[in-house]
C-alpha cells in the first residue's frame, strides 16, 4: 500500500510573500525528490475556481453576507477536497496549498467576527480528521504588508480585490487571529518573520523545514 502525502500549507494575510515563498517552497522540495502538488483556497479546482472569483470579486453592487462568506469558503474547500487535495495524498504525493482553514479562523473568525465554534463546526463536517501535517505562517506587520500590497498594484496594475480593500484594523484583526492559532498549536505551525529581507525569510524557512520535516 502506498504511504500518504504529506500535506503543508502556508498561510499569511496579504503582503507577506506567499506567492514568492510557494515556489521557493516547492522547489525546495522537488530538489529533494518529492512529488508536489501546488494548489490554492478559495480554488484548486474549476468549479471551486468558480467560487473564488464570487468571494474576490469587489465590483458586485450587492453585499455580500459574512455568513455567506462563510458559507462559500467551506463550500469551495469540500470540492477542493474531494476532487485534488484527498487523491493526490491518497496517491503518496505531497500538496503543498496556499491557504486553507487557517485563513477561514483568521479572516472570517478574526476579520468578520464569526463564531470561531461555527466556524469549527464546519472544519469538522467538511474535512473529518483531515489537518495540515506542517502550516507555515508568515507574519509581517500589517502597515508593512499592505505597503507591499500597495506597491504591487502599482507595479502591475490592477485594483484591490475584495478582500484588500479591507482596512487595516481587519487584517489587524486577522493577524493576531493567526498568531493565536499559532500559539495554540506550536507543535503544527513554523512562523516566519516575512517583514525580513527575501534571502533572510528563505534561510528561515529552510532551517524550519530541516528540523519540523524530519518529524513527519
Amino acid at each position: 500500500m502506498t504511504a500518504p502525502g504529506r500535506f503543508i500549507t502556508l498561510e499569511g494575510g496579504e503582503g507577506v510573500g506567499k506567492t514568492t515563498n510557494m515556489a521557493w517552497l516547492c522547489g525546495w522540495l522537488e530538489a529533494r525528490g518529492v512529488e508536489v502538488e501546488r494548489t490554492r483556497e478559495p480554488g484548486g479546482t474549476p468549479r471551486a475556481e468558480a467560487i473564488r472569483e464570487l468571494l474576490l470579486d469587489p465590483d458586485f453592487d450587492e453585499p455580500l453576507a459574512s455568513d455567506a462568506e462563510l458559507l462559500l469558503m467551506f463550500a469551495a474547500r469540500a470540492q477542493h477536497l474531494e476532487q485534488r487535495i484527498r487523491p493526490t495524498l491518497a496517491r503518496g504525493a505531497w500538496v503543498v496549498c496556499d491557504r486553507f482553514t487557517d485563513a477561514t479562523f483568521a479572516y472570517q473568525g478574526g476579520g468578520r467576527g464569526l463564531d470561531s465554534k461555527r466556524i469549527a463546526l464546519l472544519e469538522t463536517f467538511v474535512q473529518g480528521e483531515l489537518t495540515p501535517d506542517l502550516t507555515i505562517l508568515l507574519d509581517a506587520p500589517v502597515e508593512t504588508a499592505q505597503a507591499r500590497v500597495t506597491s504591487r498594484l502599482k507595479a502591475k496594475g490592477g485594483q484591490r480585490d475584495r478582500f484588500e480593500q479591507e482596512r487595516q484594523a481587519f487584517f489587524r484583526r486577522v493577524r493576531e487571529a493567526y498568531l493565536s492559532r499559532a500559539r495554540a498549536e506550536p507543535e503544527r505551525f513554523l512562523v516566519i518573520d516575512a517583514s525580513a529581507p527575501l534571502e533572510q525569510v528563505q534561510r528561515a524557512l529552510e532551517s524550519g523545514l530541516e528540523t519540523r520535516l524530519a518529524c513527519l
